[in-house]
């Protein structure tokens, strides 16, 4: 991490603005990547949601999680409701409508995979394509969970959901993960990184950073789900370090088309251990050529990282 991060994280908050008291899961990796992220923001935030795990959990009616401005929107609108509120905010501002004491105000979109990769995948390519200065945040736990733990085209090969069940004619989820942070880079945007709740300064850094760029910044948030993932609500941080550890989940970001790591293991461990953590894979435990292939897959994409990183591509 960078100093920067450190300092960040020192500056925090000590006041909640994604306070305790929800309804999700114990261990809910989403619910911990929204707490940090709002430490790292600040009360100067708009939250736009997508339906989803945590639309449901932090907002049954007359409650609510949330101590700064948020609002729910449908699973596939959230890139365009958010750019209309930064349209507004910038209206306003030029029309001195609104009071302004010097500080930025955030607006950030926020979707779980299905909401991000499948749905709502137009409006958030129209919004990064229009240059609108907001943060799109997806919190991946790959799958639909809380309408049943269907797969989304996040879910990772060979990931057993009760739309890709593992049988005897079938290993699971039958299609490789779609790489949410190539698709946003290839849009040009200032701002694209990677996070994991197991790593909060690295993600306290890259929230301030995407605040701070002038356009579009889109961070995709690794986000176990006990419930989903069939583990244990006190795995969620030790899946996500081992995410990162395997090479299935690396820490990078690219800041105006330069490609960095912020997390690099000295050498990966093996895929397994981070496998068999979870029940949603138990299925592959005496399948040794197929798990092979799944860690070959993961190498290979990871050390394609590397090499954009090497080259500053």
């Amino acid at each position: 991490m960078s100093d920067y991060g450190i300092y960040a994280a020192r500056l925090l908050p000590k006041s909640e603005f994604f306070t305790p008291g929800h309804r999700a899961c114990q261990g809910c990796g989403p619910a911990i990547v929204l707490r940090q992220m709002s430490k790292a923001l600040g009360r100067s935030t708009i939250v736009v949601n997508a339906t989803g795990c945590m639309e449901i959990v932090v907002s049954p009616f007359p409650h609510s999680a949330w101590e700064i401005p948020w609002v729910h929107t449908l699973f596939e609108n959230v890139p365009s409701v958010a750019s209309g509120i930064e349209a507004g905010i910038k209206v306003l501002a030029r029309k001195k409508r609104h009071f302004d004491d010097g500080r930025k105000i955030t607006v950030i979109g926020v979707g779980g995979d299905g909401s991000t990769a499948d749905i709502g995948m137009g409006a958030l390519s129209g919004a990064m394509e229009r240059g609108h200065d907001m943060i799109y945040l997806c919190y991946d736990n790959e799958a639909y969970m809380n309408t049943g733990i269907q797969r989304s085209s996040a879910t990772p090969m060979g990931a057993s959901t009760t739309t890709s069940p593992a049988g005897k004619e079938s290993k699971g989820q039958f299609s490789w993960k779609k790489d949410l942070g190539y698709i946003a880079a290839a849009h040009h945007i200032p701002y694209v990184a990677t996070v994991t709740p197991a790593h909060p300064f690295d993600l306290i850094d890259k929230f301030r950073k995407a605040a701070a760029v002038e356009g579009p910044a889109f961070i995709h948030a690794f986000a176990p789900c006990p419930t989903g993932w069939r583990c244990g609500p006190d795995t969620t941080i030790k899946l996500a370090r081992m995410a990162v550890e395997t090479g299935v989940f690396p820490l990078y970001e690219v800041v105006n088309g330069e490609w960095r790591m912020t997390h690099e293991p000295e050498e990966l461990l093996p895929l397994s251990e981070y496998l068999f953590l979870q029940g949603r894979f138990r299925h592959l435990r005496n399948d040794e050529d197929f798990v092979k292939m799944l860690e070959d897959t993961v190498r290979a994409r990871y050390e394609e990282i590397r090499r954009r990183v090497n080259c500053g591509a």
